[in-house]
This record gives C-alpha cells, sequence and structure tokens, in this order.
C-alpha cells in the first residue's frame, strides 16, 4: 500500500508516470490507491544457459560440417578411381591379351578398398545419401563383373587348349617314329644354346605387369640380367624413363620375379644419368647411353656407381638417327648368348643401322659389321646368337619382325614374324639367352615373348 502525494506533485519524467488507478480518500482527505508493479528482477541465469546451449549447437554444427566437406571430398576422389577402374575393366573385356591372376588381384584390392569406405560413409553420413547408395551399387557391380572376367579368362583357355594339341602332336610324332614312319623331331635348344637354325617364330605377349612409376611413364625398358658363369640366377630391373621419353634417372632392381610382381623388396637406385631406352644389364652392370653424349656408361648395380664412361666411336646422338616412333635411341645396347652388343648409326653410313661387339671390361669396340638397313625404318631390334632382328610397325596391335643381320656369315635379308602388342608403340626390346624370352616395355607395360627357334635334324 502505498500513500501518494497530494496536490502539486509533479513526475520526475514522463516515463515514470503510471496509469490511473481508481483509489478512495480517507477521513482526512488523502489519496489512497494500490498499484501492482512488475517483477524487475533480469533473468541473468536463464541468458547464461542460453549462451551455452547456443555455443554447443554451433560446435556440433562445425564438427558435422566439416564432416560433410570430408566425405564430399573423399566421394569425389573415389568417384575417380571408380570410374579410372571402369576403364580399365572395359579394355580387359573387349581386349584379346591374356591378363594373369595378379591383373584381377590388383584390381579387386582397390576395390575392396572403395567398398570400405562406403561402409564408413554410411555410418557416418546423416541426411541424404543417394550419392553414397548409389557409389555401394557401382562398386557391387563392379566386384561381380571383375570375378566374371576372372572365370571366363577365354585367352588363358585357348593358351592352354593350344599347349595340350602341341603336346599330342609330340605324342604322335614319337608314336610313328618308333614304327618307322616319322623321325622325330630334335628337342629345343638348351638354355643359353645357339644349336638352332635361328628364329622362326614367337608367342603371344604375356602382360607381367604395369611398370612401378605407373600409366604416365611410357617410355622405359626393363630386363633380366645374364651371366654365363650363372645364367639362371640373374635379378630383374625396370627402368621408366621420365615422362620426357628421354632422361633416366631411378631404377628399381628385384632379386626374384615375384618381388617384381608384388612390388616388394625392391632397391631403388639413382643414376645421373642415363639417356633414352637402350639400356641392358649383363653381368652385374647397367650399361646405358649417358645423357647428351656418344658416350657408354657401365653402372655397377651393387655400388650404383658409374665404374666407367666410353665414347662409341662415330656414334650419332640426339635423336639424330633414332628408332622410328622412339627418341633417344641412337644408341641401342644389347646382350645374347655371345656377350655385349650395341647398335647405332653413323654420318658415314648415312643412317644405315651399325652394329658393333663391345669388350663388356673395357667397352672397346672388338668388332663391326655395316648393314643396308636404316635405322630410323625401324621400331626396334634385338640380338639372338650374333644375330641382329628388326622390327617395324604393322598397325596400332601388331607388329613385325621383318629384318635379320648374321654376324658370323655377313648374311641380311627379309623375315616375316608377326608379333601381337599390347599397346601401340614398343619403346625397347631386351633378350634374355637362359629364358629365351624377349622383354618388351609397350608403354608403361612389362611384356615377355617366347621365342621359338628353327631346329636342326639330326
Amino acid at each position: 500500500m502505498w500513500d501518494l502525494p497530494g496536490p502539486g506533485f509533479e513526475p520526475v519524467s514522463p516515463a515514470l508516470s503510471f496509469p490511473n488507478f481508481t483509489g478512495s480518500k480517507d477521513d482526512r482527505g488523502t489519496c489512497q490507491c494500490s498499484v501492482i508493479l512488475p517483477d524487475t528482477t533480469f533473468p541473468v541465469e536463464r541468458v547464461e544457459r542460453l549462451e551455452i546451449i547456443a555455443q554447443t549447437i554451433s560446435q556440433k554444427f562445425e564438427k558435422e560440417f566439416s564432416k560433410v566437406k570430408e566425405y564430399v571430398q573423399l566421394i569425389s576422389v573415389y568417384e575417380k578411381k571408380l570410374s579410372n577402374l571402369t576403364v580399365r575393366i572395359e579394355i580387359m573385356e573387349k581386349d584379346t591379351i591374356s591378363y594373369t591372376e595378379l591383373d584381377f588381384e590388383l584390381i579387386k584390392v582397390e576395390v575392396r578398398e572403395m567398398e570400405k569406405l562406403i561402409k564408413q560413409l554410411k555410418v557416418g553420413f546423416v541426411g541424404s545419401s543417394v550419392i553414397v547408395d548409389q557409389l555401394e551399387v557401382e562398386i557391387r557391380n563392379m566386384t561381380l563383373l571383375v570375378e566374371k572376367l576372372e572365370t571366363l579368362d577365354k585367352n588363358n583357355v585357348l593358351a592352354i587348349r593350344r599347349q595340350i594339341v602341341a603336346l599330342k602332336n609330340k605324342l604322335k610324332e614319337c608314336e610313328d617314329s618308333k614304327v618307322g614312319n616319322l623321325p622325330a623331331l630334335p628337342p629345343p635348344p638348351a638354355p643359353g644354346s645357339c644349336a638352332h637354325g635361328g628364329v622362326v617364330n614367337i608367342s603371344r605377349p604375356v602382360t607381367v605387369q604395369l611398370n612401378w612409376k605407373g600409366f604416365s611413364y611410357q617410355y622405359g625398358a626393363w630386363g633380366r640380367d645374364y651371366s654365363p658363369q650363372h645364367p639362371g640366377k640373374g635379378l630383374y630391373w625396370v627402368a621408366p624413363l621420365d615422362t620426357d621419353g628421354r632422361t633416366l634417372r631411378y631404377y628399381r632392381i628385384y632379386n626374384t620375379l615375384d618381388d617384381l610382381l608384388l612390388y616388394t623388396n625392391a632397391r631403388e637406385n639413382w643414376i645421373y644419368y642415363g639417356q633414352g631406352g637402350g639400356l641392358v644389364v649383363y653381368k652385374n652392370n647397367m650399361y646405358v647411353n649417358w645423357y647428351n653424349t656418344g658416350n657408354i656408361a657401365k653402372v655397377n648395380l651393387t655400388t650404383a656407381t658409374v665404374a666407367l664412361t666410353q665414347t662409341l666411336p662415330d656414334a650419332a646422338y640426339n635423336n639424330r638417327f633414332s628408332y622410328a616412333n622412339v627418341g633417344w635411341q641412337d644408341i641401342d645396347l644389347a646382350v645374347d648368348e655371345n656377350g655385349l652388343w650395341v647398335t647405332y648409326a653413323t654420318e658415314a653410313s648415312t643412317g644405315n643401322m651399325v652394329i658393333s661387339k663391345l669388350n663388356d671390361t673395357t667397352l672397346e669396340v672388338l668388332n663391326t659389321w655395316h648393314t643396308k638397313q636404316y635405322k630410323p625404318s625401324v621400331t626396334n631390334t634385338f640380338m639372338v646368337c650374333g644375330v641382329l632382328y628388326a622390327t617395324r610397325t604393322l598397325n596400332t596391335r601388331t607388329e613385325e619382325i621383318f629384318y635379320y643381320y648374321d654376324t658370323s656369315t655377313g648374311k641380311e635379308g627379309k623375315l616375316n614374324i608377326v608379333m601381337q602388342k599390347m599397346k601401340e608403340t614398343l619403346q625397347s626390346i631386351n633378350y634374355h639367352p637362359f629364358e629365351q624370352k624377349l622383354f618388351v616395355y609397350n608403354d608403361g607395360y612389362l611384356l615377355n615373348y617366347d621365342l621359338v627357334f628353327q631346329q636342326i635334324p639330326q
């Protein structure tokens, strides 16, 4: 209950005026009325709680938003991987190349990685998951497709059938020879032997794997070390060139083929530096054309150091007379049963191929032969038992071994041996005398071919 002032009272401020209230007068004429004032206490605690809740919500939002951004990035990355795998599988579906079990295993590993990511996304992704569900379906379909391709590997089936037919023919020949109807053919030459009449045929390519640096490194060489003292115990080597197709900086060495296939136990060495894909390995030494020179360098693979460099007399270099479709192989080294060779051209030979036998210790030229075959019209060469064989392109999937030069007789001539390819360009060809195989670097892929020799009747 309040007593209000009588006449003459002036309010301090209009903001403090009160509304009219019904009142009464007491016995002395004093006005009396009742006024109910609002609660003016400020709710500080409620505001603080509200601020804490707002801050918590903001932190949760930021955390969830960062997750969304991370998921979006991951989805983008794996969409690209999925697209890449799709292209690779389509090639495998349409191609006539025989793929190994490893090719399928590598793809299955990548698919399994994407399956794990999809499961993580489904657990942590809140809200619309249409993209995630779509990716999951595509990955599941891809898994089924790889399994189907693996079971329907028609090329390997055909290869086995051909081997069975060949065995049946041999059995028939043996049976006929017993009754005197047909003499049995002599066995193929022993590994490292030259008791044959030269190369007369070649197998289909076997895809070993992609080079260890990837699809972008389309130029390079690979092979296996050969030593007459230990012919079957050589290490494997892979040497991709830089993407310029010219410079050799790094190479890897593997003790076994299994190590190479699984990319394990590799020794990676650096050299400063080679040029072109015309390199070889012989007796644990790498022989390579040295960068921007006409020199040959001998690199010790045990110490990874240059043991020797020697100028190849009169040899043209730096793309003067390289192979057709392949640059920087003016100087192409080779190994066969007889040792170390080099194929090149000179200004005096007007670009025709020159063959020289080298001393593998000193790199001195021991003997030289001049051919009538123009080197830039040839796509690549290899040596077998002192005979040079040259290839040329027929189309994007076929090469032809079309020319030979026999250094023991000086005779040269034409051949017609068709050679299938996985990709368009053969960057390098190396021969291994013990395995009697070609090691071919084909647009980044490592291929093997078995050679078939003309048998000499006994």
